[in-house]
């Protein structure tokens, strides 16, 4: 039996299913959260989200009433978890990434658990693992799941689109080196079950608000600085000037990306004061460019070579400071 008719096996003889992923949601969790929920209700059985926290705003096209925040939800949630006798673990490699409130219900739970993930080093507290470190996306496993558990007759567009767009966000539309003829094949079968791709994008590229394009603009003209010895770009945004343009989450989700696009980058880092810390985002070209090192190593982050995630407990000026030091060690000139 292969570990996807495995699973199927799991979810049909569970009673109480219950989704989790990686606390600051992204496309990929949503999508392939979304995608194996409406999956698992065409088997037949019950099941539940339950995510740490809100999805950004550019995702709330999508119908994301069935997901329970636990940060919103703490009660009902936790009822979830603590009846639940299967959970998935979608999109985090560490139990560490739901955050502390969901992790020490995930710790207590004698749940079975099953982890479908794309990232490096899986730390093995689930049951049951796919770990597929080459995949472009969780939400590209979830279309293996249903594909090579014989399931691939039910896909259709309220399956799949939340799918395609975890795929399409995750590989910055097609663009990472993550996407393989494999990634594209699945993206085949999706666009074969009806999902119409080309609204995905509209909704993705065309929901900006004015105030996000203020914030972005005020980011490039006024904070984007260039190591040109490495041809490296950094932009920090305080909590103040965060505030002046009415930051709301993902405003700044695409900047890194539209920062690489300046001719000659080898890497982008943006990073943002909230909530007492400096979230960070690196991002980089080219399998010579890994950005995953410097965010493990020195700000309790990782993720993958051309695209990872970072913190730092720094002021904004000791974080940028930090960061300008470590560049000549990381990206030669």
């Amino acid at each position: 039996m292969n570990i996807y008719k495995k699973i199927e096996a799991e979810i049909l003889a569970a009673t109480n299913i219950v989704i989790t992923a990686h606390k600051s949601a992204d496309g990929d969790s949503v999508g392939s959260s979304l995608g194996l929920l409406h999956f698992i209700e065409k088997l037949g059985k019950s099941v539940a989200i339950c995510h740490p926290d809100k999805a950004p705003e550019f995702l709330y096209w999508l119908d994301t009433s069935s997901i329970l925040l636990m940060d919103e939800n703490p009660e009902e949630v936790t009822n979830k978890i603590n009846n639940a006798d299967l959970i998935f673990c979608l999109d985090y490699n560490a139990i560490s990434r739901v955050g502390p409130e969901m992790q020490t219900l995930l710790e207590a739970s004698t749940s079975k658990k099953i982890m479908i993930d794309h990232h490096l080093n899986p730390e093995e507290f689930p049951d049951i693992i796919v770990s597929e470190t080459t995949a472009s996306s969780t939400s590209q496993l979830i279309v293996d799941l249903i594909e090579q558990s014989g399931n691939l007759d039910i896909l259709n567009a309220k399956i799949g689109t939340p799918l395609y767009l975890g795929i399409l966000t995750d590989t910055g539309s097609f663009r990472f080196n993550s996407v393989k003829p494999r990634t594209h094949e699945v993206l085949a079968k999706l666009l074969a079950a009806g999902v119409e791709h080309h609204l995905i994008h509209e909704k993705l590229s065309d929901n900006n608000t004015e105030t996000r394009l203020r914030l972005q603009g005020y980011a490039m003209s006024e904070k984007l600085e260039i190591l040109y010895d490495y041809n490296v770009a950094i932009i920090s945004l305080s909590k103040e000037e965060l505030a002046k343009y009415k930051y709301v989450k993902g405003d700044t989700d695409n900047l890194a990306n539209l920062v690489l696009s300046i001719k000659g980058m080898k890497a982008a880092i943006v990073f943002t004061e909230r909530d007492g810390i400096m979230k960070i985002s690196f991002r980089s070209k080219g399998s010579e460019n890994p950005v995953n090192v410097l965010a493990k190593e020195h700000f309790n982050g990782g993720g993958h070579a051309n695209a990872a995630g970072g913190m730092s407990e720094l002021s904004v000026e000791e974080t940028l400071a930090k960061l300008k030091s470590l560049i000549p060690d990381y990206f030669s000139n």
